[in-house]
């Protein structure tokens, strides 16, 4: 009994001490899968920055843009409505300037090729958003594997070992756990970013599906 009281003082001994330890000495007593869960993190930070500030300006065009093209389409000033929809830049400005190059033809012609460079936009903001997916579901296992590949040589090292503690088994244990907590965090964050960015597509993919509906309707008016 008395033994077991002095190992349970131990072992709260020890939580104190760790509880001191800073973030980055922790993660390294996490291993060697720490480095490509480092890695996985890098990435992920670097994609979500790099598609996030992509969509941002892709999603910004002026609220009365439809307007103005349909004020020069009306008069018959189609040259100018080319003229702003190409130097706009934007992926429904793209759309427009697709539509406007095929006045004239049918306009199921019309809608098929603005739905063709609609998809290429789409595709271009939608570019790199895999990697944040893959990495959402592949960090957890990492870690999961670490944990489990640490436990193993835990137990090897406790069949070798004289009189194990419990506050060298908690010790051991908890450090072991590092790699999962860290796969599972990184896989969540990853996860939120990724959705986040997808949720910022669609709202964008919208504008791109109102201005084109908008675009056949305009195409449709009679002109001054």
């Amino acid at each position: 009994m008395f033994n077991i009281l002095l190992q349970v003082d131990s072992l709260a001994l020890g939580t104190s001490t760790a509880g001191k330890e800073s973030l980055f000495s922790l993660l390294v007593k996490g291993g060697v899968l720490m480095i490509p869960l480092a890695l996985f993190f890098a990435l992920a930070v670097f994609f979500f920055i790099e598609r996030l500030i992509a969509i941002r300006k892709a999603s910004k065009i002026e609220d009365n843009f439809m307007s103005i093209i349909r004020d020069h389409i009306i008069t018959g000033n189609v040259t100018a409505a080319r003229s702003l929809a190409k130097n706009t830049g934007h992926p429904v400005a793209k759309m427009i300037d697709k539509g406007i190059q095929r006045i004239g033809k049918p306009i199921d012609a019309i809608e098929k090729s603005m739905d063709n460079v609609g998809k290429l936009e789409i595709y271009k903001m939608e570019k790199n958003l895999p990697v944040l997916s893959v990495i959402a579901r592949i960090a957890p296992l990492f870690g999961f594997v670490g944990t489990i590949i640490g436990l193993v040589m835990l137990l090897r090292d406790f069949a070798a070992a004289a009189n194990p503690t419990i506050s060298d088994i908690a010790d051991a244990m908890y450090v072991k756990m590092i790699t999962s907590a860290t796969g599972l965090i990184i896989g969540i964050l990853s996860f939120l970013g990724y959705s986040y960015l997808n949720t910022q597509i669609d709202k964008t993919v919208n504008k791109m599906e109102s201005a084109s509906a908008d675009f056949i309707d305009i195409l449709q008016e009679p002109t001054r």
